[in-house]
């Protein structure tokens, strides 16, 4: 089958600290220039994003929020695809003095060993919002709310097909979306649960295992 897109996470996959080199860059434009649409799933919040990654509007689609924020950079349209931060469980997290603390539309960040504390809180406001791990990084969301889900919705709006997809990513919280692409990859320096996982591993790291995905999808073309 021939993949007609290529969805990537963005920390420690597509970047490094931040910052997405211009071999990595070259390589997405090369994949769109092949008819191939380009969709970034990240769980990073989207003034975030935006302030790291100027070069955004190369993605067709962004999965922002790990799973609950939809937006399309050709169009700077946002879509929440669930109910926003509650005030009250922000306004508890920080009267328990849970550091550092950030908020997004959906989305509540801290870091390990926090989770322990916002899983006191959520149960002490009776909230069925759920904890998901991303290496250090403590996510916070409304119950059922992933980077499969978002991912899923992404694919309706572009209208693929899961199995027309290479995925690629590097860490807990992407088990969600590969699962249902049609070739999974994971870059070297992903987590060793990731990598027993999917269907291809790269020998580099990061940004140069993005480089070397997308390598091999245009070499299968030719």
């Amino acid at each position: 089958m021939k993949f007609t897109a290529i969805a990537s996470d963005f920390d420690a996959t597509l970047a490094t600290d931040g910052r997405v080199f211009p071999e990595t860059l070259d390589a997405l434009r090369r994949a769109q220039e092949s008819g191939r649409a380009l969709i970034l799933v990240t769980g990073r919040e989207l003034d975030s994003l935006r302030a790291v990654f100027p070069e955004l509007p190369i993605f067709d689609l962004v999965v922002a929020e790990n799973g609950a924020l939809l937006y399309q950079p050709a169009s700077n349209r946002e879509r929440l695809l669930c109910k926003a931060v509650p005030n009250g469980l922000l306004s508890e997290l920080r009267r328990r003095g849970v550091k550092p603390l950030s908020a997004g539309r959906c989305i509540i960040g801290t870091v390990t060993p926090r989770e322990t504390d916002v899983e006191k809180t959520l149960r002490d406001l009776k909230l069925r919002w759920e904890i998901i791990m991303n290496r250090e990084s403590v996510m916070v969301l409304p119950h059922g709310i992933n980077k499969g889900t978002g991912f899923t919705a992404a694919l309706s709006d572009l209208g693929l097909l899961g199995e027309e997809v290479m995925g690629i990513g590097d860490a807990e919280n992407d088990h969600d979306f590969l699962r249902l692409c049609g070739l999974s990859v994971a870059v070297a320096n992903a987590i060793p649960a990731l990598k027993r996982e999917v269907k291809l591993v790269t020998k580099a790291d990061r940004g140069a295992g993005v480089v070397e995905a997308i390598n091999h999808l245009l070499a299968a073309d030719a």
